[in-house]
């Protein structure tokens, strides 16, 4: 089972576009994003997304009574997430993840920093898909997980 994934959108609608396009393209079902997606009307597009949608609120995500309204499944973390056997930890930020939680996980999956990092912990893979926006780093990424294999690739956008 493939999973998509995709973090820090920070209203950035043509990237959300082009990240959701790529995913369908692909014949992913489920996506996870573990935060600052920050406004309602970008909320939008991710609730039209067909499959089955992970969504936890990042630290810029201040209208969060409205992003409720539109992505009802929308928590604080961290969310766990059983899937193929595999148990997944969404959280916006690896620090704010505390230790036992990460060992008990086969996946984390965070946001935050806009930064690409894909390491092992032990039996733990740590993911963070980078930044979909490009707002920071100038590269807009996504990410997919296939976790059968563990492999983690790492998609740049071009919105």
């Amino acid at each position: 089972m493939k999973i998509g994934l995709i973090s820090d959108t920070h209203d950035r609608l043509p990237a959300i576009r082009c990240g959701l396009a790529l995913f369908r393209e692909r014949g992913i079902e489920t996506l996870i994003h573990p935060g600052d997606i920050i406004a309602p009307f970008a909320a939008k597009l991710l609730a039209e997304w067909a499959g089955t949608l992970h969504v936890t609120y990042g630290n810029n995500d201040g209208e969060r009574a409205g992003l409720l309204n539109v992505l009802p499944q929308i928590q604080d973390g961290p969310a766990w997430i059983g899937l193929a056997g595999q148990q997944i930890l969404v959280h916006h930020f690896i620090d704010w993840c505390t230790p036992e939680d990460v060992a008990k996980a086969d996946f984390v999956i965070t946001g935050h920093t806009h930064r690409v990092e894909i390491r092992d912990a032990d039996r733990t893979r740590l993911i963070n898909p980078g930044e979909c926006c490009g707002w920071v780093t100038g590269r807009c990424t996504v990410g997919i997980l296939d976790l059968e294999t563990r492999e983690t690739e790492i998609i740049e956008l071009t919105p």
